[in-house]
């Protein structure tokens, strides 16, 4: 009984194994695959026309309402401009420059014009701008040579009189005083007119044919104050330009105005008082005023 129950169960399995590859199988219908187009794969309405091909509505453009433009067959011809003289007739020469008379620069800071230029010095200026100046800085007239005046020294040599060869300083009415002829006048004078006036006083009953030769000795000091390290009174150099006498007066102070300054100078017994740069010339006798600067 043992044995033969097992015996049942594979029997059994055997004769079910055996109706189930009897019975027939069953084709199942599968989906076609998406096309590649639409979203999402799926097609909405009629299918798109093949890659390539035209639509009928776009088979017949509409004619463009624009007319197009013609070919040109030969370029535009070249414009050449007339000339002056084929449209007149007549040539154009053009005139010559003006010639300009250079005027010389003043040794004494004064204003020399020539044209529409101003020279003060080595400095130029505008012409207009001199004469809109105020009298009180009006700079003197140009003066071409060195004339005396008090504080002057000089040196007076008459040819064969000792007695009358002597340095004279000219004081302060601008007189020198000299043997046999006393006060002889100065101030204003050059060192030549100066020899011909003394001769001429010395040919009045004095000596039968003078030969007077006179030669500045020491020059008058100039004067300076303002924004300066010492103000005051100094000897005059040769050539001496402002930014000398700065220096000899021992520079600017910090507050001190580096760009022009203002001097008074005497003048046919007038004083001038003008504007000058710290490069031009300075006379003896003349006072610089350095100005103080603001910034």
């Amino acid at each position: 009984m043992r044995v033969a129950r097992p015996l049942l169960v594979l029997f059994a399995l055997a004769i079910a194994v055996g109706g189930c590859a009897r019975q027939p199988m069953i084709a199942m219908p599968m989906a076609a695959a998406p096309a590649p187009y639409g979203i999402d794969n799926v097609v909405y309405g009629a299918a798109p026309p093949a890659y390539g091909a035209t639509p009928a509505a776009y088979a017949a453009a509409a004619p463009s309402p624009y007319r197009a433009a013609p070919a040109y067959a030969a370029a535009a011809p070249a414009y050449t401009s007339p000339t002056y003289a084929a449209i007149t007739g007549q040539t154009y020469t053009a005139p010559a420059a003006p010639a300009y008379t250079a005027a010389g620069p003043s040794p004494y800071g004064g204003v020399a014009t020539t044209g529409s230029v101003a020279v003060a010095g080595s400095y130029p200026m505008a012409a207009s701008m001199a004469a809109a100046a105020p009298a009180a800085y009006a700079p003197p007239p140009q003066q071409i040579t060195y004339t005396l005046d008090s504080g002057d020294r000089l040196r007076v040599v008459v040819f064969g009189q000792d007695g009358l060869t002597n340095s004279y300083v000219v004081d302060a009415s601008g007189d020198i005083a000299m043997p046999l002829i006393g006060s002889v006048e100065a101030r204003g004078l050059t060192t030549d007119q100066l020899s011909r006036r003394i001769a001429d006083l010395l040919r009045q009953g004095y000596v039968r044919d003078p030969h007077v030769a006179v030669e500045v000795e020491a020059y008058r000091p100039f004067f300076i104050l303002g924004e300066v390290t010492q103000p005051g009174q100094y000897p005059y150099v040769a050539n001496m330009t402002v930014e000398t006498a700065v220096a000899i007066a021992g520079g600017f102070t910090p507050r001190g105005y580096k760009k022009d300054v203002i001097i008074s100078r005497n003048y046919g017994g007038q004083t001038y008082r003008f504007k000058t740069p710290i490069t031009a010339q300075v006379d003896p006798g003349d006072t610089i005023q350095v100005q103080e600067r603001w910034f």
